[in-house]
């Protein structure tokens, strides 16, 4: 026998495995079945992951099958490792899927025994030479987690491991008695019929046929699928069905599945019985053969598997069994939870090219686990994430139309589990746990373009199944966003993966960072070109250089704006610095804010003319009057731009469809003044939201059944009044002699909408539209939506005032003084409304900065006079408080101000 281990290097019992991603080859012992490259981390296709067990047995039958030239011919030049112990040999021999699953788990096990030959041949490759190297394959379950599980006879429910050395476990085969489970066991048959059919197989067919399913080809096999349960009728039936293959050209040969029958009520039975007996067998062997392929996961959970269901609107599933198959799976014990894990890596291994439709709705199955929330389940979510990414376009058109299905109970876990898995991957509280980074660098950049499919299934709802905010990641905020940034904007020197081609899951805070830090260094950019043109001309350079400098007259505050902006355009990318003349003191942020404040409320009266207001819609919109002059709405723009620039919050009331318009398109057309800008899609939703009551009567035309001509007598026409004149605006050539009817009418209101919200001001906010962006002109705004943009210019909507009495400062006050402890008690009993009014009367605006409130400041000062009504000071954020001598008094007084200010005065 020792003669025959040294020659060992041309023994038939080798084998080689080698990866088809990264051509990596590594030799493998016989009875080992390695089913991840340890250099890629990625799949091995199922036929090398069992080549050596399946060379083995050709060898030994080669006298009488004559079958050798089947093989891979390098395998035979391969010495083979010495094994370890009997307990491989049986491991070969077990064979069959399950056999697969059970070695390599047994193989990641820390303390599972090897040969020092194969650890030394093993350990060539750098993603094995440390334990943690090897978690990136599969994570280790113990399989001693089963005798938690006991059958009515006192032995476990489940079936023992392959791996065993006993006589029994090897000799089982035919199913007698030392079989746990009995001669019907399905794990039994699995394994017995894997064996024929392998044997069975290799005497008439090639290798590469070992992929297709076992019904399609073999007969013999229909075994291979789990039994028709009969010891009651929880259990489920399974009857051959035919499916076809998938359109364009996906999959177009037949192929015979089996049908399950187990229905919500069964499996509720089946699990009461299992809780109150103990025996968890019939749940077993559900679950075990539910998750084992993707042929199974379809038969269990389509609604009718004869279906093709080949559409995007309908993926044909059972989203309610779905629903309850998870909730009872994370009530069930660990050991049948790990038996699951086992069935879904099975499952994946099975992965193959190109993906039929019931491929998509496997993935879309196994992306619901709730298991992968557990971190010792990340290694296996990570390949499912990686395969569900690698997927074609066609195939996430699919999966993207299916995912909006979910119900947001269902949808939002998802996106949280997935959310877990980056925030953990990219900081682990045990980095030990996990592979190293440099050995799974993919599992960030699978998990976030699988994200990427359930943001833009969340974007084709409206309203959106969640709020595009839960897609935020607040980890991802503590990154170099600004390397993120750069390494997507220069892409030929640095290739990869960048947070900012998926801009949904950057927070509005991490792009507001993005976006000023960008600003900045125009900024400086600026200030060094004027420091330098200063030198040129031999002058003396000042500090002033360094900022945006306005001088404006509080009389003359609008026209001395205009003109300061206009002759300083070069600078506006530079701190903004505002003073008033004839006023002493320097511009600490108070004189800046104020400047904003009154300038804004000015420019936004009614009677100013550049804006109109719909008091049932509650905000501004462009005035369609024509003017001379468009600059003063170029200074909005400006405005805007600045405020976002020098985190001032704006207490402007523009409506949705303003600031989409304002992205489009979101990057100014390079050397083109006369590009188009500002056209967006326009809907009846956006009309509403600045005229309700034209949008209600439109909505009325439509809905009107009767005859439109006669009854409203329209053409495709609009009449304006302005200043006491009419002017006529035709919708389309010639629309004054176009009458609307029955079949035209929504031509013609679709036509009407766009005329409102598009061509009736395009000079308008074509002037407004260049004045933004002449101050943020950045790419950064790509990565925007446009409530991020509104969110930018007006800060956040949501308020928290015990966040607010955490920030707050006192003069003359303690935080214990009684008329403070009365005003926190009445302010924080307010409706929310009331709230943001205190806010909008003490700060001049109803929103927070969007670092929250830890980023505002906000004081209460005293002053003695009681008969005095609360009063502040918006500059600075400060709220002026008597000291009021009751809870009644104060309250009463604190509503009054804050029900009737306006201004800077009361109404």
């Amino acid at each position: 026998m020792a003669s025959r281990s040294e020659s060992g290097a041309s023994s038939p019992r080798a084998g080689l495995v080698t990866c088809p991603t990264c051509e990596y080859s590594v030799p493998q012992a016989p009875g080992k079945k390695r089913t991840i490259c340890p250099n890629c981390g990625n799949f091995y296709s199922k036929e090398a992951a069992e080549i050596a067990t399946s060379f083995q047995r050709s060898s030994r039958s080669r006298a009488s099958n004559k079958q050798n030239n089947e093989q891979p011919q390098h395998s035979s030049q391969q010495r083979k490792p010495p094994e370890s112990s009997g307990g491989n040999e049986n491991r070969s021999r077990s064979g069959g899927r399950l056999g697969t699953i059970s070695s390599f788990f047994q193989n990641l096990t820390p303390n599972s025994r090897r040969s020092s030959r194969e650890a030394r041949s093993e350990s060539t490759s750098p993603f094995e030479t440390s334990n943690a190297g090897a978690k990136d394959s599969l994570p280790p379950i113990d399989s001693n987690s089963r005798s938690h599980l006991t059958s009515r006879n006192g032995t476990p429910s489940y079936y023992s491991s392959n791996n065993s050395n006993s006589k029994t476990g090897a000799t089982d085969g035919a199913g007698g008695q030392g079989s746990p489970c009995g001669e019907n066991c399905i794990h039994h048959k699995k394994s017995s019929n894997s064996r024929r059919g392998q044997r069975e197989e290799d005497n008439s067919h090639s290798h590469h046929h070992h992929h297709h399913h076992c019904g399609s080809h073999h007969p013999q096999k229909n075994s291979l699928s789990p039994r028709v349960l009969n010891s009651g009728p929880s259990r489920s039936s399974s009857t051959p069905s035919k499916s076809s293959g998938d359109i364009n050209g996906d999959n177009h040969d037949e192929v015979v599945g089996p049908v399950r029958t187990k229905t919500v009520e069964q499996l509720k039975a089946d699990f009461v019985t299992a809780k109150e007996t103990g025996n968890w067998r019939i749940l077993l062997d559900f679950y075990s053969m539910t998750f084992d392929s993707f042929v199974e996961l379809n038969a269990a959970f389509k609604r009718d598997p004869t279906k093709d269901y080949r559409t995007t609107e309908d993926p044909g599933l059972k989203f309610d069994f779905i629903s309850l198959v998870y909730d009872i799976l994370i009530k069930t014990p660990q050991g049948l939870q790990k038996e699951v894990l086992k069935a879904v890596i099975n499952s994946l291994l099975k992965d193959k090219r190109p993906h039929s439709k019931d491929d998509l709705r496997a993935f879309l199955i196994l992306v619901q686990n709730p298991q992968f929330s557990n971190q010792t389940a990340y290694v296996i979510f990570a390949h499912l994430l990686r395969q569900i990414a690698a997927l074609s376009d066609h195939d996430h058109h699919y999966l993207v139309h299916w995912l909006k299905r979910l119900k947001q109970d269902r949808f939002r876990p998802v996106v949280e589990r997935i959310h877990n898995f980056i925030s953990v991957r990219l900081f682990p509280s045990k980095p030990e746990d996990l592979p190293p980074l440099s050995k799974c660098s993919w599992w960030i950049p699978s998990a976030t373009k699988v994200l990427a499919l359930f943001n833009a299934a969340n974007n084709l709802m409206l309203p959106p199944i969640v709020t595009y905010t839960e897609f935020y990641n607040s980890t991802l905020d503590h990154l170099d966003l600004m390397a993120e940034y750069y390494a997507w904007q220069n892409p030929s020197s640095h290739a990869g993966f960048s947070f900012c081609q998926y801009p949904f899951i950057l927070s509005i805070a991490a792009k507001r960072t993005v976006l000023q830090k960008d600003s900045e260094q125009q900024m400086i950019i600026m200030a060094r070109k004027s420091l330098v043109a200063k030198v040129q001309r031999r002058q003396l350079p000042d500090i002033g250089m360094l900022f945006l400098n306005l001088t404006v007259r509080r009389s003359h505050l609008v026209s001395d704006s205009l003109n300061e902006i206009a002759q300083k355009q070069h600078d506006l990318k530079k701190k903004l610095k505002v003073s008033f003349t004839g006023e002493p003191g320097l511009d600490m942020g108070g004189l800046t804010k104020e400047w904003f404040l009154l300038l804004v409320r000015q420019i936004f009266l009614t009677d100013y003319g550049m804006f109109t207001y719909d008091k049932h819609a509650g905000v501004h919109w462009f005035s369609p009057n024509p003017c001379d002059n468009y600059q003063e709405f170029n200074l909005v723009g400006v405005l805007m731009g600045l405020a976002v620039y020098n985190s001032i919050n704006l207490d402007i009331r523009f409506p949705p469809v303003c600031y989409r318009k304002l992205l489009s398109p979101a990057v100014v057309p390079f050397n083109n003044p006369r590009a188009t800008v500002g056209i967006s899609p326009v809907t009846m939703h956006d009309l509403k939201a600045i005229q309700p009551g034209v949008a209600k009567g439109l909505q009325e035309l439509l809905d009107y059944d009767g005859d439109v001509e006669d009854v409203f007598c329209l053409n495709f026409e609009v009449v304006t009044s302005n200043v006491g004149t009419t002017k006529t605006s035709p919708l389309k050539p010639n629309g004054e002699n176009i009458p609307v009817t029955n079949e035209n009418k929504k031509e013609y209101v679709q036509l009407y909408i766009e005329w409102v919200l598009n061509n009736s001001i395009y000079a308008q906010f074509q002037a407004f539209y260049h004045g933004f962006h002449s101050v943020c002109a950045s790419n950064a705004l790509i990565m925007l939506r446009p409530e991020e943009v509104e969110t930018l210019v007006c800060g956040s909507p949501t308020l928290v005032m015990e966040d607010l009495k955490k920030v707050t400062v006192y003069d003359g006050y303690t935080a214990q003084n009684p008329t403070i402890r009365y005003f926190w008690d009445v302010v924080l009993n307010l409706p929310l409304e009331t709230q943001k009014r205190l806010l909008l009367f003490a700060t001049g605006s109803d929103r927070i900065p969007i670092g929250g409130i830890s980023e505002m400041t906000f004081k209460i000062s005293r002053i003695d006079d009681l008969k005095l009504l609360p009063m502040s000071h918006t500059c600075f954020n400060q709220l002026v408080l008597p000291p009021y001598k009751n809870k009644k008094v104060l309250k009463q007084k604190l509503i009054t101000a804050i029900s009737n200010a306006e201004g800077f005065g009361l109404e």
